[in-house]
């Protein structure tokens, strides 16, 4: 990268973080009740710390994984705990956070954006901030969220640090960590014996992969993580792409090792969709048992879609060669043996675009029952 593409980098944002500071100083501003306003605006307050006092009551959610898959249910769990840590992978190789971490050498951030973005209060005005894309010149591609990271990153000297800044920053509910601050690679073998390094190639070679770790295999996870899973009252896994969102944080040995000695219940939330490339004729007993090969034991709770997919939608899906997850009986009697719990519900959400998403508020709902099932039977 070129000395004036660095400093228009620079520029943009530093620039970018002076202008969020300002928006937040200015919303707290405008909650300040004029005088005219003053009866309204003190009822409006009330109702408001009731709510955020309520938040604080909520249980202790930890979810673990990255891309749309937990940002979306960030969304939902973020309207009944502020107790949220997102734990999130960071091995992430395209697009803007590849670039950034070819270039710069700092973890991919696109992931840690969305969650960051998801858990804000104010979560559409900072979406449109956050992922505005550039497209022109050196910095075409790269959303401005990604580049207040590393410009973060490049003042505290510390991405782990940069993470905090702006969860602080946002007055988010809840905080956003990188499972590791290392720089990691995912690694898989395959049938023939064929050696797959990087997300890029695992995603294409799913179907042939027998076995995945992590380079290097002795990274450490950042100490604030295992703190999180010793006071959570759930571990959620997914949803989210299987080898690139969710195994890469388990296959850290002592994520692994802490979670399976935890008390809290264990939930994996199935794919609405097999992944072309990457999940491709899996089926969720597939999933799940990479799951348990993974953390070394089956999760407690296993949260899977009845719900049936507009054919319209559903076609265009298998066009492009994904298909339905679906729980026949065969696979619950499996999972039921090995001391699955198995929730079923109707979890779709179809965006404006025709872009299938698990329901953010029904998948919240489930969630907290689960707690709440938990802490009665204690």
């Amino acid at each position: 990268m070129s000395w004036w593409s660095a400093f228009t980098l620079g520029l943009l944002s530093g620039g970018a973080v002076v202008f969020l500071i300002s928006l937040v100083l200015r919303e707290e501003r405008e909650e300040k009740p004029s005088g005219k306003q003053k009866s309204d605006s003190r009822t409006q307050n009330v109702m408001t710390k009731a709510v955020r006092h309520r938040l604080t009551q909520g249980p202790e959610i930890v979810a673990i994984g990255g891309g749309t898959g937990l940002s979306t249910l960030l969304a939902g769990l973020k309207a009944y705990t502020q107790n949220i840590t997102a734990v999130v992978t960071v091995t992430d190789e395209g697009g803007s956070s590849g670039r950034l971490k070819n270039e710069w050498g700092v973890l991919p951030p696109g992931d840690i954006r969305n969650c960051l973005v998801s858990l804000a209060e104010h979560d559409s005005s900072l979406n449109s901030i956050l992922n505005f894309r550039f497209d022109r010149g050196e910095l075409a591609g790269h959303n401005l969220g990604n580049l207040i990271l590393l410009a973060t990153t490049e003042l505290t000297g510390d991405f782990h640090l940069a993470v905090e800044e702006l969860n602080h920053l946002l007055a988010i509910r809840g905080r956003v960590l990188p499972v590791t601050t290392e720089a990691v690679t995912i690694a898989g073998k395959t049938g023939k014996g064929e050696i797959l390094r990087g997300e890029l190639e695992i995603t294409g070679r799913g179907a042939d992969i027998q076995s995945v770790w992590i380079e290097p295999r002795d990274a450490r996870p950042v100490p604030d993580v295992l703190a999180a899973f010793r006071t959570a009252d759930a571990i959620i896994l997914g949803p989210g792409s299987l080898f690139t969102s969710i195994l890469p944080n388990l296959l850290i040995k002592d994520v692994a090792e802490s979670l399976s000695t935890i008390s809290a219940p264990k939930v994996y939330i199935v794919n609405l969709m097999t992944q072309p490339g990457e999940t491709p004729d899996m089926n969720i007993l597939d999933h799940v048992e990479w799951i348990r090969q993974s953390l070394g034991c089956y999760p407690d709770y296993v949260i899977a879609n009845t719900g049936r997919i507009p054919d319209q939608y559903l076609e265009a899906y298998k066009a492009s060669g994904a298909d339905a997850l679906i729980l026949d009986e065969r696979q619950a009697d499996a999972l039921e043996k090995a001391g699955c719990k198995i929730l079923t519900g109707n979890f779709i959400h179809v965006t404006e675009s025709g872009t299938l998403r698990h329901h953010t508020q029904k998948l919240a709902e489930t969630i907290v029952k689960i707690v709440r099932e938990v802490r009665e039977n204690r």
